[in-house]
């Protein structure tokens, strides 16, 4: 799998992730909050299978969200 998501929208998948995981227990405790595990899962790995799927990619030009041997655009 290649990386397609950039490094600032991975923190940014993160923290939302966690605030949606957090309504699973706190607040509405709805079964809904664990939505939030897709979001947490995709900032972890990188990787986004509706952005393959489309073709989209925000590593940017530079290659910000290179990591190793799974490089964007490589």
């Amino acid at each position: 799998m290649k990386q397609n998501i950039g490094s600032y929208e991975r923190i940014a998948r993160g923290i939302v992730g966690l605030g949606i995981l957090s309504l699973a227990f706190v607040g509405p405790a709805t079964p809904w909050g664990y939505l939030g595990l897709v979001l947490l899962f995709t900032a972890l790995v990188g990787w986004c299978p509706p952005y393959a799927l489309l073709g989209i990619s925000t590593c940017g030009k530079t290659g910000s969200c290179c990591s190793g041997s799974s490089c964007c655009g490589k």
